[in-house]
C-alpha cells in the first residue's frame, strides 16, 4: 500500500514540477506575449532557464519512474536442462540453509545472504550459538551440512559457505530469594 501512495506522490510532484519549469521557461524565453515584464538582465533570465529546463528533465524522468510497470521477478538462480529452463527462487536457497541449519540444535536464530557468482553460490550465513559447543566444530560441521544439502537439492555448485557467529543465545538469570 506504502508504494501505491508513494507512486502517487512521485506522480503528482514530477507532474507539477515539470508544468512548473515548462510556464517559467516559456514566460523568461519571450516565446509567449510579454504577460510578464522581464526585469532582469540577460544573464539571470539565461540562469533561471538553464534551472527551469533541468528541472524538466528530471521531472520527466520522476515521472516515466512513477508510471512504469514494475518488472515483477524477483532475484533466481537459472539452470537449463535438457527438458527447459528452471528457475530457483532465492529466498528458496535461503530457505534451503535454514532447512539444513535447523539440524543442529546449538544452533538459533541463523539468517542467510546468497550471492550468485561464476563458480557457484556463495553463502552467508548469521547465527547465534548456545555456547556449549566447540564452536570451530560447530561452525566447520554447520558449513559442510548447508553446502552438501544446497547442492543436492538444487543441483546448483556451492563455492563458499561463510558463517558469523553474532553471539551467544543468554540464559535466563535466576535470582534467589531470600525471605
Amino acid at each position: 500500500m506504502a508504494k501505491i501512495l508513494d507512486r502517487l506522490l512521485l506522480f503528482i510532484y514530477s507532474l507539477s514540477v515539470g508544468i512548473i519549469s515548462v510556464l517559467i521557461i516559456l514566460l523568461l524565453s519571450g516565446l509567449t506575449p510579454d504577460l510578464v515584464q522581464s526585469q532582469y538582465n540577460e544573464m539571470t533570465t539565461i540562469i533561471v532557464i538553464s534551472f527551469a529546463a533541468v528541472l524538466f528533465l528530471l521531472s520527466m524522468r520522476f515521472f516515466y519512474i512513477s508510471v512504469r510497470r514494475d518488472q515483477g521477478s524477483l532475484p533466481s538462480v537459472d539452470q537449463r536442462t535438457e527438458y527447459g529452463d528452471v528457475q530457483i527462487s532465492m529466498e528458496t536457497i535461503e530457505n534451503l540453509c535454514l532447512k539444513a541449519s535447523s539440524k543442529f540444535r546449538s544452533v538459533r536464530d541463523v539468517k542467510s545472504r546468497i550471492h550468485v557468482t561464476e563458480a557457484g553460490l556463495e553463502i552467508t550465513i548469521r547465527a547465534i550459538v548456545d555456547g556449549e559447543s566447540s564452536i570451530p566444530q560447530l561452525t566447520t560441521e554447520l558449513q559442510k551440512a548447508i553446502h552438501d544439502y544446497v547442492q543436492e537439492i538444487t543441483g546448483i555448485p556451492v563455492s563458499h559457505v561463510s558463517v558469523y557467529i553474532a553471539n551467544l543465545v543468554q540464559s535466563p538469570n535466576y535470582k534467589s530469594r531470600v525471605e
